[in-house]
């Protein structure tokens, strides 16, 4: 059996569904579920013996070690994390909370878990942090793209507080050998993306006749994953990769904000245009520009592609509209979402599930 944390949020469900598709191991599938967590996600794995879930907090130590000792895993990965920059402006308390004590608890528990464990359980274990490439900073246009060995320079309250759980992960594995494994991604997109980020809201929407709003001048750039890649690289590195290391997850795929908006815009009107004819670009709406917006994200993704052998499959272009077709074919899961009523999701729909606080 594998742990999964925040397997209810956007990759974190991505992952699970991905991984019980492909693989006959059990996931024990652990979520707090706050706001970006949404059992909706999960609907496919109803009556799946192979998915247990847990409603349960990771700052919860305590309970996460009895999970572990009940469940005995062979890995923990890692994807519970507070994940929007405009809210950690806001209200930074809760990033502090979720992203650096809760990844501190969740590392205790896994110490005192993996102490416990016989030498052959033990060589094979393993604690897979999943990170950001916003823990390195900001680039302009002409420096080289984020290696692995680029110097933390977070700028906002979110990248700060995981550039502090990725430190703490690297920490327990130098001063107690617990066998981790970190990865650093560029900005994911695909599906069940919470529409407060930049694809889905531009999206929304459009599709509801609202502004596409734009921060400043809508070149920040940005390198852009499509979530089904990045779990497939997350399963790489937990089979492949070295413990104690940390690998780059990128797409190759560098591109401005506005370029993005425009490019959605340019699917939409060719796969559900607007009744009045007109063009959705007419929707896009510049706005004040939010503290601290990094100018430039890059990943270098050449260590996981060298040594692992993995590369993403999906280009920006194919990605895209694999992600505008399935908010066009999930509109119920959108309406959802915005209305609140995936909170209810649970108690009405999903069977099987404990709640443990």
């Amino acid at each position: 059996m594998i742990v999964v944390t925040g397997g209810a949020g956007f990759i974190g469900s991505n992952f699970v569904l991905d991984w019980c598709a492909q693989s006959d191991e059990a996931v024990l599938n652990i979520d707090k579920l706050t706001y970006a967590g949404n059992l909706e996600n999960l609907q496919d794995l109803q009556g799946n013996t192979k998915h247990i879930f847990v409603q349960a907090d990771i700052a919860n130590g305590d309970l996460m070690r009895e999970l572990f000792n009940k469940y005995q895993p062979r890995a923990i990965i890692n994807f519970a994390a507070e994940s929007h920059v405009d809210r950690s402006i806001h209200g930074p308390a809760d990033f502090i909370q979720t992203n650096i004590v809760g990844t501190f608890q969740l590392l205790e528990a896994a110490k005192s878990y993996f102490k416990s464990l016989a030498p052959g359980p033990a060589l094979a274990f393993r604690f897979l942090h999943v990170s950001t490439d916003e823990v390195y900073g900001s680039l302009s246009k002409i420096d080289p793209a984020f290696t692995e060995k680029k110097n933390f320079e977070p700028n906002s309250p979110y990248s700060a507080s995981k550039a502090a759980s990725d430190h703490l992960v690297r920490a327990y594995h130098h001063t107690y050998g617990l066998p981790v494994l970190t990865t650093n991604c560029s900005n994911n997109y695909g599906p069940y993306h919470f529409p407060e980020k930049l694809i889905p809201l531009m999206i929304v929407n459009a599709l509801a006749g609202k502004n596409l709003p734009v921060y400043g001048d809508g070149q920040q750039i940005r390198d852009w994953l499509y979530v089904k890649d990045h779990c497939s690289a997350i399963r790489c590195v937990l089979q492949k990769g070295v413990t104690g290391e940390t690998y780059n997850v990128g797409g190759w795929n560098e591109k401005p904000n506005l370029d993005i908006v425009h490019m959605v815009c340019d699917l939409l009107n060719e796969m559900r245009p607007r009744t009045d004819g007109k063009k959705y670009q007419e929707q896009i709406t510049f706005v004040t520009d939010r503290p601290g917006h990094d100018r430039r994200y890059a990943i270098d993704a050449s260590k996981i592609a060298n040594e692992l052998g993995w590369k993403p499959s999906e280009t920006f272009e194919t990605g895209i509209r694999k992600t505008l077709q399935w908010y066009l074919d999930n509109q119920q899961w959108v309406a959802n979402v915005q209305s609140g009523a995936y909170k209810d999701w649970m108690n009405k729909h999903y069977v099987g599930h404990d709640k443990a606080n």
